[in-house]
This record gives structure tokens, sequence and C-alpha cells, in this order.
């Protein structure tokens, strides 16, 4: 038996426990690790696994592979010359795209740094999990473990940690940078809420751990009970994602709090619940809720209402570090699905969600959550034109603010400071973004990838190194086939930002037009 198979043999053979406690001690040595990656010595690699699972079955294979692809930005760390960076895709990345990104390197030569990166693809674009096809390939396993210079300067990157990521830590004996799957229902809807009761943060009147359509009848009699002038209630699925597992309880028109025909006229506007996804049903709906669980909380409105959020993390050592904030731009049937974002979040209350996601932070750190993650909020202005935070989600993973952040931040070595609130670039200048995973057209199935590159280039969108500014697309491998793409637009300014993000967003639709049909010649 090869070694490769006795390898996977043994993993195969331990049980929950044991793999656990084998990922606990595996953990250890992420913190010599992490002060090595900081040296430039020889021998420093990283692997890149970008597992996406797919919320819906009918994401089809450039959708996913685009997903995957969000996690580019990170060839960005090719500016650091002796590092090896192994990147792995359901399916192979058009080498054009990845030249692309090897051209916004500052200071780098592309073919040294090329020759540095490591592209693995499973050949499977089937709608599951990058680490579950790895996982079922041992072959492959062993060539990322062949590609790794020294395990002990090595960390495998995911999107989200799952069992599946730590088996696949565990399978090529490097570290996980990410929270252990057993801290995982700390970021449930049902976790986060009894996490932010715990630290004394606000947050919405709600209740959580439902099961049932009579658990959630109950839960909004309750809610009603406490807040009689409640106009809307969200039910969420504990591991729904951007917004997709919510539905809207409208609760206008409704017998008087605690009257005998409350119950039942509740039941019905339960069963009518409107879906942020729009293919939901209410019997597959109701059958994650008994799988899953959920909570229901009230809808906080007020008269002007927005949605930002917090990026932190917490290192090997244990600090907890504020990272970065966010408005959210959100869409959907009810504006709870997420679109893009803008960073960063308006300063009248940048500093007053910061502070709040500080005690999160803390208390996820002693409770031993490693890695980035992020705590959503919904701020409400009042009659004074102070802002009202309250806290409604925590992402124990990378999320859709992760790329462009991280993005703005290698291209251009600047830094965010949380006091300010601002984010500034070494020369000085504040620098703003507007991204978006979700600039959508049917027009955009007629363009190719070499398309796209030669209207960045004609129309000069191209991210200026000089004066670190521009637009950065993402998620190219979506636009023939699904006619969308990502971007992240930089500028001096927000209103730089967002003018340089809506002459992008105009100029692809407009080159996508197509042109005009020639005359038939006369016969």
């Amino acid at each position: 038996m090869s070694q490769t198979a006795s390898s996977d043999l043994r993993l195969s053979e331990l049980n929950e426990h044991e793999r656990a406690e084998r990922f606990a001690r595996l953990q250890e040595r992420l913190i010599p690790v992490w002060n090595a990656m900081r040296l430039n010595e020889p021998g420093e690699s990283i692997v890149v696994v970008p597992s996406v699972v797919p919320d819906r079955a009918e994401v089809n294979g450039a959708e996913l592979q685009a997903y995957e692809e969000r996690f580019l930005f990170l060839l960005l760390l090719l500016r650091h010359p002796r590092l090896q960076v192994i990147y792995v895709t359901g399916r192979p990345i058009a080498e054009s795209i990845i030249e692309y990104y090897l051209a916004l390197l500052p200071g780098v030569i592309p073919r040294h740094a090329r020759a540095r990166l490591h592209l693995v693809a499973t050949h499977d674009g089937s709608p599951r999990s990058l680490a579950d096809k790895l996982l079922e390939r041992p072959r492959i396993l062993a060539q990322i473990r062949a590609l790794i210079p020294d395990r002990t300067r090595c960390h495998l990157i995911p999107y989200a940690t799952t069992t599946l990521e730590r088996d696949l830590a565990l399978a090529l004996g490097v570290p996980l940078y990410g929270a252990d799957p057993r801290l995982l229902p700390l970021g449930t809807k049902t976790g986060c809420r009894r996490l932010f009761a715990q630290t004394g943060v606000s947050h919405p009147q709600g209740f959580e751990n439902l099961h049932d359509l009579e658990d959630v009848v109950d839960a909004l009699v309750r809610l009603r009970a406490a807040r009689p002038s409640a106009t809307d209630a969200i039910v969420k699925l504990n591991d729904g994602v951007s917004g997709r597992g919510n539905a809207t309880v409208e609760l206008r028109g409704l017998p008087a709090p605690g009257s005998s025909e409350e119950a039942a006229a509740l039941r019905e506007r339960a069963q009518a619940m409107a879906f942020e996804h729009r293919d939901m049903r209410l019997e597959h709906y109701l059958g994650r809720l008994r799988g899953d669980g959920g909570i229901v909380e009230e809808r906080v409105s007020g008269v002007e209402v927005r949605s930002p959020s917090v990026q932190l993390r917490v290192t090997p050592l244990g600090e907890v570090e504020l990272l970065s904030t966010h408005d959210q731009l959100l869409g959907g049937p009810s504006g709870q699905s997420y679109l893009g974002c803008r960073f960063p979040a308006d300063f009248g209350y940048a500093r007053a969600i910061t502070a709040e996601a500080a005690k999160i932070g803390a208390q996820l750190a002693s409770e031993g959550v490693l890695g980035r993650f992020a705590v959503d909020f919904v701020v409400v202005r009042d009659a004074h034109g102070d802002w009202d935070p309250y806290a409604i989600e925590l992402n124990l993973r990378k999320g859709g603010t992760t790329h462009p952040f991280l993005t703005l931040q290698f291209l251009t070595d600047g830094s965010y400071d949380p006091v300010t609130g601002l984010f500034t670039a070494p020369s000085g200048r504040e620098k703003h973004l507007v991204a978006t995973d979700h600039l959508e057209s049917h027009l955009l199935r007629g363009l190719t990838i070499d398309d796209l590159f030669d209207i960045i280039v004609r129309q000069r969108l191209h991210f200026d190194p000089a004066r670190q500014t521009g637009v950065v697309f993402h998620m190219i491998s979506a636009l023939s086939e699904n006619g969308r793409i990502g971007l992240t637009a930089v500028g001096d300014t927000p209103e730089q930002a967002d003018a340089t993000y809506r002459r992008a967003e105009r100029t692809l639709v407009e080159e996508a037009e197509p042109p005009r049909e020639p005359s038939l010649p006369a016969l």
C-alpha cells in the first residue's frame, strides 16, 4: 500500500472525537507558522482552498467557479519574493485571468511571481464543497502535499471552516487559519443572539432555537406581546447566508396582542411568509427549519435604516484586531440579500458599531475562535439625528466584504484606523471603495474574457498603481455563461469611488450592447 493510501486510511479510521483531538494538536503549530510568515524566509507557503458550500442545488459550475475565484486577490501576496501560493479550485482557472491579477503586483516581475504560484484543480464543477471533492481524491492531496516546500511554514486558508476543511488540514498536515468547527454554533442565528445577550450588545427583540411552524407562531405571539408596535418580523434559518434563509411575516392588521384570535391569525401570516430566496417554498423552508433550527426577531424600522458591518480577526496569538467597517448594499425582494458594500462605513456610526463589535470579538477570543469574522448591524437614526445600533448577525467566516477590503489593502499597503474610521495609504491619501459581486445583465453573456480586458484597457478602467485608483474585477469566470461579474472600485473620496463604480458598471453594459445588424444587400 502506498504512503498516500495509508495516510488516507488512518484518517478514515479516526472517529469524530479523535479527529477533533488531532486537529487541536495540529493547530498548536499555527503560532510558530504565524510568526515565521513575517520573516520572508525560504519555504513559506499558503494553501488556498476557497471552499464555498452552495446554498442551492441549481448553482452551475461557472457560478461556483467564480465564487472560488473571489479569493484570487491572495495572489497579490506574491509580492513577498519567497512566498509560494498553492491555489485550489474545482475547475481550472483561465491563464488570462491569472495574468490579469499578476499584472496588478507592484514592484514584482510577473514571471517570477508565476513561478511561485501553483494552480491545482479537481476538474469537478459539481455544486459541492471543494474540500469534499479534495478529500475523495487522494492523488490530488498527494500532489498538494508535494508542492508544500516546508510544512512548518505553511498554513491552509479556507473561505469557511467546517469539519470538511478540518479533515483537509489533517490530510495535508498543515494548520488551518479559521475557526474550529466545534465553535461554529456561535455563528448560527441562534448562537449569535445568545452571544449578543451575553456580551450586553443591543440586538432586536426576538426568540431563538425554533424548529417548526408552531415554534414560529409562538415566537410571534411573544414578540407582539413585547413589541405591540412591531409591523414586521423576520424568520431566519440558523445557517442561512447572504439573507437567503430569511423570510418576512407582516404583522399589520392583526387581532390585538393577547386576544383569542391572535394565534390563528399569526399562523395564517406565518404560512404566507415572504421568502427572500425567490425559489423557496414553504414546505422546503419548514423542512430546513426542522433540520437546522432558526429564529424570529423584530424587523427594526425607523425614519432611516442602514446595514453596516464590522470586520475583525483573532490572530493565533489571541489578539483581537478591528479590521474595517462597511456599509452593506442590499437588495432582493425585501432588501435583505447582500449585493455589495461601501468602505469605510459612515462616520456617523462607525465608532459606535466598532465599540459593540469589540465586545463580541473579546468574547469570541476567550472562546478560542480564530481567524476573520464579521458582525452585521442595523442602525436607526433617531429624532435627534443620532444612530442606534443593533447587532443582527455574526459570520464566523470570510464574507462578501473580505475580498474588496484585502484587495485594497494589498494594492495600497494602507491601513484602517478604527478611531478615525478612515483608511489611509502610506502617501497620506484616504482610500474608499465600492464593490459588488452582482454586476449582472443578460448582455454581459456576449462578452468573452478577452473582450473584458480589451474594454478595461480602452476605457481606462484598469487599476492605476501610481494614483492607486481604478477598478479591480473579480468573478470573471461567470461573465460569459452567467452574464455576471464582480468589481471593486477604488477612489480617494467616497464620491470618486462611487463615480468610478458607476462608470465601470455603465461602460461594461454599454460595450456589451450588440452591434447594429447591417442592412441586407439589395437583390
